[in-house]
């Protein structure tokens, strides 16, 4: 989330949606609000908050301006925050890094800093958007002092349209399992992986949408695929956790703020849904069937199994009624079901 947008609404809007943990952006280049962000998370009543600081094209070499500047964000955040990403998008030049070498110059300069007097923080990085890994690659296998607490990743599907479609032969699970290799194999990160970064643009909303209208697709799918996005991720047991870009934004969030009004989309109640469901469950099982998918979770002794199909339609027939629970919340009883693109979770009668 953004200082920028609706500030003082979002502690409700994260209380209305269940969430717990965050991530808030802060860009370097206001730097002077410094304390506006740290009051910001103050009022958050987050479990754990993940900053995200965002590099100043402007400011990237001179050594000691980002020094003092580290210096300050670490300072003031720290009693409040333990888990900081540095830098975003380093494979994009309009974002200000024009090689892999030159970000890492720009870490090794927080990590320094960290090391030497903040040694409990954890920092994220390199921060990659897209299945790019040639550039993960450069950023864990290097010559530089320097290591990360954990990979971050901007890990986007969207230009492939639905998570389970594939890219090179690899769908989004595949994806997280290479970059969990990656991560294996490098003497410069931990195991842990953290993806910081992920939407689906939104038809009809130009010049807000990040993409072209060719990539933008319907609130509907939007939400289905964020659901679906967020089980093939649990599914991997290889990520600490998924950050949703973002709360409130006319082209990709799960808010819409245009006109001055705050419009809740589909996908924030299916986000309600999910976390009311999963948050505390763990996965049992994870089965690809020939016509559909399938996920068994287990909380407190209560099973749930989650359904759904991939850009397809699929008749279930079931032993017995079970209690279903549609992806945006809605409750009723069935026998047969009617399987679609958006998850529905099932559960015994009780």
């Amino acid at each position: 989330m953004n200082l920028d947008k609706e500030a003082e609404l979002t502690p409700k809007l994260l209380e209305d949606l269940g969430v717990k943990d965050i991530l808030v952006r802060f860009p370097m280049s206001d730097m002077k609000n410094i304390v506006k962000y740290r009051d910001f998370i103050k009022t958050l009543n987050a479990n754990s908050v993940l900053l995200n600081i965002i590099q100043d094209p402007l400011n990237l070499k001179d050594k000691s301006s980002l020094k003092k500047d580290f210096s300050l964000i670490f300072e003031t955040f720290s009693p409040l925050v333990k888990i900081f990403q540095v830098g975003s998008t380093i494979n994009r030049s309009k974002w200000g890094f024009f090689s892999v070498n030159q970000y890492l110059r720009f870490y090794q300069v927080a990590y320094a800093i960290k090391k030497k007097n903040y040694p409990t923080l954890k920092l994220l990085g390199p921060s990659v958007i897209d299945f790019e890994y040639h550039y993960v690659v450069h950023a864990l296998f290097n010559f530089f002092s320097l290591k990360f607490d954990a990979i971050s990743a901007l890990l986007y599907v969207d230009r492939r349209g639905a998570p389970e479609n594939t890219q090179m032969g690899l769908d989004l699970n595949s994806k997280i399992h290479l970059l969990y290799s990656l991560a294996t194999m490098s003497p410069k990160t931990s195991n842990d992986i953290y993806i910081t970064e992920t939407n689906w643009p939104l038809t009809n909303t130009a010049p807000y949408a990040p993409t072209s209208e060719h990539e933008c697709i319907n609130e509907d799918l939007y939400a289905s695929y964020m659901v679906r996005y967020y089980l093939l991720s649990l599914c991997s047991n290889m990520l600490k956790a998924v950050y949703w870009h973002q709360l409130i934004a006319p082209g990709y969030g799960l808010i819409d703020n245009r006109d001055h009004k705050l419009i809740k989309r589909p996908a924030f109640y299916a986000f309600k849904t999910m976390l009311h469901q999963l948050q505390n469950a763990q996965i049992i099982s994870f089965n690809q069937h020939k016509f559909f998918y399938e996920i068994i979770a287990e909380e407190k002794g209560e099973v749930t199994q989650i359904f759904w199909c991939n850009d397809s339609t699929y008749e279930l027939r079931l032993e017995k009624e079970r209690e279903v629970i549609s992806r945006d919340g809605k409750r009723c009883i069935e026998k047969v079901l009617h399987l679609s693109h958006s998850p529905i979770y099932c559960k015994e009668i009780s």
